[in-house]
């Protein structure tokens, strides 16, 4: 049996670094040279039978789903948004899920969902905090300190201008008049020299420039930079969570507040050194920052993901190693 890993279609615009980073995750526990399998169209798939861990946010086309019968999956850090549950979660589905249990779910949210619905599940974190092996050696980490995609939900003249439609939308939910907010809560975090110091990185970048092979090269770029960092802040969690993994100081700006994006980090949000702003942009945090993030600013990682981290390899090892054992046989 062959091993499959996932890709991910495109937005209009744009597309994701962060998905391909969540498939480096699982690639890591390949032992051959995987087939991809696009994630939202795991339901057309009839290649030949693959083994498949199937880690990230379940799907974006409510109307391909379920997977394959040729596709054997792993359920680990799976994660059903509440905006697809509704659709994903009719009997077919929940049968094919029963047949998998247990779920190994990216948060507690999603363990919720699927419990209420009679299913095994139980809150595995996510596969990116098994990519410690990015870490380097501490005497090759200089003085870089990367802002990832900070406050990277809050309306911005681009989102809100795209087309005429979303135009109408911002003015309607009252997005056009808070345009400027992400600077003003930034200026309220991270101190001006900070910002001219630092070195900028975004996961969301133009539609059609790469392709997959050069997807998955600059996602690994983007890792081994991060691995000789000196601190990391960003809003993106598959940039804090690799992080973690790698032992890199790093804090999480957290300004989310729809059910969208907050049910997403049930669970994972407590694994952060954090800063939460609300809708009024107070701040608070949660590892005794005094004033604003500078050069100088020291963070010690929590630690509570490590029991997440051995099982997770664990799972994914032994998932693996029993096709190994099958073929041997």
């Amino acid at each position: 049996m062959k091993h499959a890993l996932l890709s991910y279609q495109e937005g209009e615009r744009t597309f994701n670094l962060g998905d391909n980073v969540q498939s480096l995750a699982a690639r890591q526990f390949l032992k051959k040279d995987p087939i991809l399998i696009d994630r939202e169209r795991l339901y057309h798939y009839a290649g030949d039978e693959v083994k498949l861990i199937m880690n990230g946010w379940f799907t974006h086309n409510l109307f391909n789903w379920v997977p394959s019968k040729t596709i054997h999956p792993l359920f680990v850090s799976f994660h059903l948004n509440s905006s697809a549950a509704p659709f994903l979660l009719n009997d077919e589905s929940v049968a094919y899920l029963k047949k998998h249990e247990p779920i190994g779910c990216r948060d507690r949210f999603t363990v919720k969902l699927l419990k209420e619905k009679g299913v095994e599940a139980y809150f595995s974190g996510c596969m990116t905090l098994t990519l410690d092996n990015y870490k380097v050696d501490d005497s090759l980490r200089g003085d870089d300190i990367y802002i990832v995609d900070p406050f990277y939900n809050y309306p911005t003249s681009t989102s809100v201008t795209s087309s005429l439609r979303q135009f109408a939308r911002s003015i309607i939910n009252g997005d056009v008049f808070k345009i400027f907010r992400k600077n003003r809560d930034l200026k309220k975090i991270i101190h001006p020299d900070l910002f001219k110091k630092a070195k900028y990185k975004t996961q969301v970048l133009p539609k059609g420039t790469l392709t997959e092979a050069e997807k998955f090269t600059l996602a690994e770029n983007y890792l081994k930079d991060y691995a000789k960092a000196k601190l990391v802040i960003t809003s993106r969690i598959h940039c804090a969570l690799p992080c973690l993994a790698m032992g890199i100081p790093v804090i999480f700006i957290n300004g989310f507040n729809s059910e969208v994006d907050t049910c997403r980090f049930d669970g994972i949000i407590n694994l952060f050194n954090r800063i939460d702003v609300d809708d009024n942009g107070r701040c608070t945090n949660n590892f005794n920052l005094n004033g604003l993030i500078t050069a100088d600013t020291m963070v010690t990682n929590l630690s509570n993901h490590l029991p997440i981290v051995k099982d997770l390899k664990e799972t994914c090892t032994s998932f693996i190693e029993e096709l190994k054992t099958r073929e041997a046989g």
